[in-house]
């Protein structure tokens, strides 16, 4: 076979002879370009149908999305409902004590010397008038005796003024008549009156010290009297501070305090209350008092005292309450519980604890009105635990939601679960 003149392609492709009548193929060459155009513009076309593909997805979930949304807007939040009730007219306040003595004193020594005897110690139990101890001042004595024998010089002092005192007058009552007639001059008549004036005003003076050592002698029998030291009430010793043979000295300043002496038969109580409850806290107020060492045992007292003005620092009022104490269970100094059967001065209302919302916005509850949820703040005053007391926000009777859900806005649906009944009881 000739090749000769002919294209390597044309070697490879025989020749085929065409029917009569047939247009003549185009060649590779001719159709190239149209081939290359159609497979672009298939490709646009496949990629156009994608982004439309894409965006009516894009479109059908966005719809599902806000259909969700709003079906959830619509939809009713499930919750459960507390009630707001009014509290009680009497609240109980719990503050922290510490017992006292009703009296307690610390008796010291009125005279000087030495301690003879001592009759009581730490723990005795004594009475009125009981003699504590007795004090030795045999100088006192000395004193006294002084005294007396100064009194009777004083009163011999006395009986003598008396005496010149008459004697003048009779001399001035017989001058008198003789000067009316001329027998005694003026002169002696004037001396004669004006010594009856002098003796009597010696008489006088000489009273006046007779009384003034009666008194002397009363002050020193009074300080041996004070020899014996008394109790001044019925009550416990806690404190000795002297022995026998202990030199005491009565000086105002320097005084030995003997003993110290106090009466438990009553028990006072201080506390300080709050201000936020003293308005409410009066003499009569009944009160209960708890001693953790004391368990199952109360001890029932009462307000007695109040100071009428709080405490300007802490804001806080105190209170005086008189627990009897006839067994002496309670002893002085020792830590109680003292709660107090308050009375309130302004209503207030009790909200469930779980229905409390705190966020930025403050205190809050979601009050249901008619299936509708209403967010109101409220003004806490005190917390008891389960339940918080309310000022202000709610009224009594109010439905409020508890433990609300974070999404549950104002104005939202609620539908309110009912409890679930408890299984019946087998007949």
């Amino acid at each position: 076979m000739n090749t000769r003149g002919k294209t390597p392609r044309d070697a490879q492709a025989p020749d085929v002879p065409q029917a009569p009548g047939t247009p003549p193929a185009r060649t590779e060459s001719a159709a190239g370009p149209s081939g290359r155009w159609l497979l672009g513009a298939g490709v646009l076309v496949l990629f156009a149908a994608s982004l439309a593909y894409g965006a009516w997805r894009q479109h059908e979930e966005n719809g599902q999305v806000l259909e969700a949304a709003a079906a959830t807007r619509n939809a009713a939040a499930r919750v459960r409902l507390g009630d707001v009730r009014t509290s009680d007219a009497v609240f109980t306040l719990t503050l922290p004590a510490t017992t006292s003595a009703f009296e307690a004193v610390s008796v010291f020594a009125r005279a000087s010397g030495y301690i003879e005897k001592r009759f009581v110690d730490i723990g005795s139990r004594v009475k009125t008038g009981d003699i504590l101890a007795r004090i030795s001042a045999p100088e006192l004595d000395h004193q006294i005796a002084l005294a007396e024998a100064t009194l009777a010089q004083n009163e011999a002092a006395l009986a003598q003024a008396k005496a010149n005192r008459d004697l003048a007058k009779v001399t001035w009552d017989r001058n008198a008549k003789l000067v009316d007639q001329g027998y005694v001059s003026l002169q002696d008549g004037d001396v004669a009156r004006l010594t009856l004036e002098a003796r009597a005003s010696d008489v006088h003076s000489a009273e006046a010290t007779v009384q003034a050592q009666r008194e002397q002698i009363k002050v020193l029998r009074q300080q041996k009297d004070y020899q014996r030291v008394a109790a001044p009430f019925d009550g416990v010793v806690t404190q000795r501070n002297v022995d026998n043979g202990s030199l005491v000295q009565a000086d105002a300043t320097s005084g030995t305090a003997l003993f110290a002496l106090s009466r438990g038969d009553v028990i006072r109580i201080q506390l300080y209350v709050p201000q936020d409850a003293a308005v409410g806290v009066t003499p009569g107020v009944a009160a209960v008092v708890r001693v953790p060492e004391i368990p199952g045992r109360t001890f029932p007292g009462q307000v007695t005292r109040v100071a009428n003005t709080l405490q300007p620092n802490t804001r806080t009022l105190l209170t005086e309450i008189d627990v009897q104490n006839a067994d002496g269970a309670l002893t002085p100094g020792i830590y109680c519980n003292v709660a107090l059967q308050v009375p309130r001065r302004t209503p207030s209302l009790l909200v469930p604890s779980e229905a409390v919302i705190f966020n930025k916005a403050g205190m809050q509850v979601v009050v249901v009105q008619n299936g509708v949820a209403r967010i109101r703040k409220i003004a806490v005053v005190r917390d008891f635990g389960t339940e918080v007391e309310v000022g202000e926000g709610v009224k009594a009777g109010d439905k409020v939601v508890l433990n609300p859900p974070v999404d549950l806005a104002d104005g939202g649906k609620v539908q309110v679960d009912q409890p679930s009944a408890g299984p019946s009881k087998q007949m």
